[in-house]
């Protein structure tokens, strides 16, 4: 075995917990994909995928060409006893232009879809070996509060940066939770191995998991 792939054996029946905290169920894990299997060197390239496409990429520097003035000749090319300077604006001078600065660029690049569905993978395995992913039958909310998103989270006894995986984001639900710095809301079908990577718990809806296994088949 590669030394940086790592395989525990893991329990793959869960707990499905309803709203207030309590136990209504259980899930069975497909045994062939959440087997324990983590890829270390895989999961960093797809987090450094991941960070790059966020990059900004506009730090911008002005070559000789796009620094204002330095139209006229210094002096003449012969005759005074100085080097010889076509421009005020010439790299080497005060006020000239850059050689070889930054320009805007895309630092965006792809994996291929098998390596990034195999990282996403590997990073659900190491947080089911950490028992960090919490299933739920359903989350909403009665009112967009945030008071309201807060006693949820409270019951289901969750703490740290959690990653929330719904069947679809809900407004209400969005607007509940957007002022707890410690929660990130997804759609289950959207997430990817840097969301799950950021985050020490996953709380999942039960459809949200089971469409995200149907995706990662």
């Amino acid at each position: 075995m590669n030394k940086e792939t790592k395989e525990i054996k893991i329990n793959t029946r869960l707990a499905v917990y309803d709203l207030e905290g309590k136990e209504a169920g259980t899930v069975q894990l497909d045994k062939e994909l959440f087997d324990g299997h983590v890829n270390k060197t895989l999961l960093y390239e797809a987090k450094k995928m991941y960070e790059a496409a966020k990059r900004k990429g506009t730090a911008k520097s002005k070559t000789r060409a796009e620094v204002s003035g330095g139209g006229a000749k210094p002096w003449k090319q012969k005759g005074t006893g100085r080097a010889r300077v076509g421009s005020s604006r010439n790299p080497l001078w005060r006020h000239g232009g850059t050689i070889f600065g930054p320009k805007p660029r895309d630092y965006s690049y792809s994996m291929p879809k098998k390596a990034v569905r195999k990282a996403l993978l590997s990073s659900l395995n190491a947080r089911l070996i950490e028992e960090a992913i919490k299933p739920v039958v359903k989350i909403e909310v009665k009112e967009a509060k945030t008071k309201e998103a807060k006693k949820i989270f409270e019951n289901l006894k969750l703490e740290g940066k959690t990653l929330v995986a719904v069947d679809g984001v809900t407004l209400d639900l969005k607007r509940a939770v957007r002022n707890l710095k410690e929660i990130t809301i997804k759609d289950g079908r959207n997430i990817n191995a840097r969301d799950v990577l950021l985050n020490s718990s996953i709380l999942i809806e039960k459809d949200a998991l089971e469409k995200l296994t149907e995706r990662l088949k």
